[in-house]
Parts: C-alpha cells; structure tokens; sequence
C-alpha cells in the first residue's frame, strides 16, 4: 500500500487491545488508540511513542453512532486517513440464562455487534478510497457457546457471520477482513473471574494451562502477532476467515 499507514485500535487501552496497538506500531502503523475512557489510553499512546510512532487516544463508546463518526475523523484529521480496523472493544455481563436480564443482553450486543458495526462502516470509506485495507475483529472460543455467557457467545458467534460478509463485499476495493477466536488469554479481564472462583490469578492460570495441549495460557502477543499478519501486506490473499487462537484445535 502507499501513502500514511494508519490503524484505529478499539478497546486498546489495556489487554489484547493494547498488545495489537503497540504491535502494529511496530510493524510501522500510527496508531488511533480508542477505549471508553481517554485518559485510559495514555499509558499504551505514551508506549508507541516512546518507540517512536505517532499515537492518538481518543474516548469514545464504538456502540455510540456519534461518538464513532467523531473518533474516525480525529484519526482522520490528525494522524491521516485510517486504512486498517482492530474491532476489540469488548465487555462481559456474564450470568445463567435464567439470570440474565435483558441490559446484560442488549449492552454485550450494543458493545461487541453494534460497535464493529458502527466502526466498519465508518472506516471502509477510508480503505475503499484507498484501495486498501484490512479489518480484524475480536471472536472468542466462546463462540462455540459456554456456560452463563450466551450474551456473550451470540456476539462473538456474530462477529464471525459479519467478518464474513464484510469481506465478500469490500474485497473487490483491495480491502480483507478476518476474525481471531482467542482461547484463554491471560489479562486483567480474567483476574476478575478468578477473584469471583475465590481463587489466586497464577492457581486459575495453572489448572487452565492443564487443559490447553500447548500446556500454557495465551499472552496478549499471542493474538497481536496473528492481528499482525492480518494487517500485513503479505495477507493480501486471506480474508472472511476466523483463526482459534487457543493453543489446540477448536472451530
């Protein structure tokens, strides 16, 4: 591709987010580091240009049409016209389905489906006119349906049949999309749920470990190397496709 080489990262403040946001700088991207919160992104902007590429936070809520359309033409207007998309945002409201209220359901759906949506379409016009672009959005092992997160499952079920479809339409303008279904990664997002087992981080990572065949819990690197290649030139002839990134075969 030619010309200024800019991705927009959502959900980049911490995690998988924030380890895809400062590979991609690596590889040579400015980065649009986007979460709810701005003053949350610093610490990942203050990372990418302290290795020195461009870097932007911006708060916004992906599930706010607004606050999307305001995000994309930030990015636009200060670091150039962004031609790849990393749809991460995320959030969990996980409970049993007889729990499960309906905002439990309508915010994961507003977050994860509404979100890339919104994202997407505002980014395309950038990567259309550019003839070129690339989109990875967040699937998850939960997917395949797990216990107390069918909000959450749904979503990322969905995310799959929307990459799908997205890259059906937008690969004649040069632009792919993929998808990455994380398996058990180790991140902020989990030490929650070991704190609600009653058990130590490092004790819930060992037992996960054991059941994983590479014997070992994923890293935020893990995805942000595959998102890297996704995101790559070389990727050009990969696209609709959703990779299990978990440490064995799923799918």
């Amino acid at each position: 591709m030619t010309g200024n080489r800019v991705a927009i990262v959502t959900g980049a403040a911490r995690g998988i987010g924030a380890a895809i946001a400062k590979r991609l700088s690596a590889d040579g991207f400015d980065i649009a580091v986007i979460d709810l919160r701005e003053s949350d992104t610093a610490e990942t902007v203050a990372a990418i240009v302290a290795a020195g590429r461009k870097a932007i936070g911006i708060g916004a809520d992906v599930s706010d049409l607004a606050g999307v359309e305001s995000a994309v033409e930030r990015t636009r207007s200060e670091l150039g016209a962004p031609t790849v998309l990393i749809n991460n945002a995320g959030i969990l409201r996980d409970n049993l389905l007889f729990k499960m209220t309906e905002d439990d359901w309508d915010s994961v759906m507003a977050v994860h489906l509404r979100g890339a949506f919104l994202m997407t379409r505002a980014v395309q016009k950038h990567q259309v006119e550019a003839k070129w672009g690339r989109i990875v959005s967040l699937s998850s092992t939960s997917a395949l349906g797990n216990r107390g997160q069918a909000n959450y499952a749904a979503a990322k079920a969905g995310i799959q049949g929307f990459t799908k479809s997205v890259a059906i339409e937008l690969g004649p303008f040069g632009v792919t999309a993929n998808a990455i279904a994380p398996g058990f990664i180790a991140t902020d997002m989990l030490r929650g749920t070991a704190e609600r087992l009653g058990v130590s981080f490092e004790y819930f990572l060992g037992e996960a470990a054991k059941e994983i065949p590479v014997r070992r819990v994923g890293q935020p690197e893990d995805i942000a190397a595959l998102a890297s290649f996704f995101c790559s030139d070389e990727a050009g002839f990969v696209s609709g496709q959703v990779v299990y990134a978990a440490g064995g075969p799923k799918a």
